[in-house]
């Protein structure tokens, strides 16, 4: 698996298990293939949507943001576009139910 990042001293060491590439941004932000556009853009994305359409998120849920928004970025480019994305989540909430506990972490009523 590739793996392209910046030039941060956290992602040295990750060589052995991915194909990894750096690009520093002090120098240039694209060499070839070697960029990190795709992920600046995602998280741009994510930020807007937190901020914009959800307004808030509860650290306990961020897991389901983060999932949201890959899903919407993974499928942006759908064959059949927003109605195909559409089909594909109705299709996946088929037998399964999230309860007012489960979904805030307290009981009803409380």
């Amino acid at each position: 698996m590739a793996l392209f990042t910046d030039s941060f001293p956290s992602y040295i060491g990750l060589s052995p298990d991915y194909v990894h590439q750096v690009i520093n941004h002090a120098e240039r932000y694209v060499d070839g293939k070697i960029h990190t556009n795709g992920m600046e853009n995602f998280w741009s994305l994510l930020k807007r949507m937190i901020k914009g359409t959800s307004v808030h998120c509860m650290p306990f849920h961020l897991f389901r943001y983060l999932d949201e928004e890959s899903f919407r970025f993974n499928e942006q480019k759908a064959p059949n576009g927003d109605s195909g994305r559409f089909l594909q989540v109705v299709a996946g909430i088929v037998g399964k139910r999230v309860t007012y506990t489960k979904l805030t972490g307290r009981l009803e009523g409380s």
